[in-house]
């Protein structure tokens, strides 16, 4: 099949089995996984998507995503860290723990950390100081950042400018910003995580003019499940919840968009990521 062939509502392969791919980011710990977190891991898997990398978003969430990967060894690993929107929970006794927790085999990355200006449940003060600190931790401990960004373009660049030299891998995830400011990270050395916000016609359609600038070596995709479900999902799907299973649809839309075949951005993405998170083949 031409990359040109393909629609941007297919998934990446008639046959997903054949390809290896990773999710970067993906909220397992979320209560909406409670009843059938086994049978989504299950059709994960079943989907091609060998590993995934479960985001710690708060102390008792970066708790459960390091549970979660003990209990599922070379298929799942956590990060850990506190999402902007908890920052204001922060405490010295935070910073402790996910030192502590960055100590462990299974965590893999420092985040979800970062500026949300656009919900704003921290005060922007209190945003910037929980993102310093685990900037801090970043790199005291020589892991890799996995960052949020949301409408604070000015603020956060100047503060990972500021401590970039000491870090060692970062990657933006959940990208949505402009192509000035995506060329901006990758010039700071930043990988570039992509969702199925690029699935959105409604929301999306501005990042398919800069994709395909995005050097392949700093590529990752991910589904941020349970949120940002693919809109172009065929057959549709009853449930508003996302999951692992559709990272497909994301590298088959992303494929189509750069103008590549989707065997080639599937091995080079799972290539990309187990580099990043220094991960080996389950």
């Amino acid at each position: 099949m031409r990359p040109d062939s393909i629609h941007p509502a297919t998934p990446i392969s008639d046959d997903p089995k054949t390809m290896e791919l990773i999710d970067i980011g993906c909220n397992l710990t979320h209560d909406s996984f409670d009843a059938d977190r086994d049978r989504v891991l299950a059709d994960a898997q079943q989907a091609g998507v060998a590993q995934m990398i479960v985001t710690g978003a708060s102390d008792e969430g970066s708790r459960m995503a390091l549970d979660l990967a003990r209990r599922h060894p070379g298929v799942l690993y956590a990060t850990a860290g506190v999402h902007p929107h908890h920052a204001s929970d922060y405490t010295t006794e935070t910073d402790a723990l996910l030192r502590e927790l960055a100590a462990q085999d299974e965590v893999v990355a420092v985040g979800e950390t970062g500026l949300d200006y656009f919900r704003d449940f921290s005060p922007r003060e209190a945003q910037r100081d929980a993102f310093e600190k685990q900037l801090r931790i970043g790199a005291d401990t020589g892991l890799p950042l996995f960052l949020h960004l949301r409408d604070a373009h000015d603020d956060f660049h100047a503060m990972l400018s500021e401590h970039r030299a000491a870090l060692s891998d970062v990657v933006v995830h959940c990208f949505t910003g402009s192509r000035e400011e995506m060329l901006q990270y990758i010039d700071l050395g930043c990988h570039i995580g992509i969702t199925g916000w690029i699935c959105d016609e409604r929301r999306g359609t501005h990042m398919k003019d800069y994709l395909a600038e995005i050097p392949a070596d700093r590529l990752m995709i991910e589904t941020d499940a349970p949120y940002l479900k693919p809109r172009n999902l065929r057959p549709r799907v009853k449930s508003h919840r996302n999951e692992p299973r559709f990272l497909p649809w994301v590298a088959g839309t992303l494929a189509a968009v750069r103008g590549e075949h989707p065997e080639r951005l599937a091995a080079q993405t799972t290539a990309n990521t187990r580099r990043f998170f220094r991960i080996p083949p389950p």
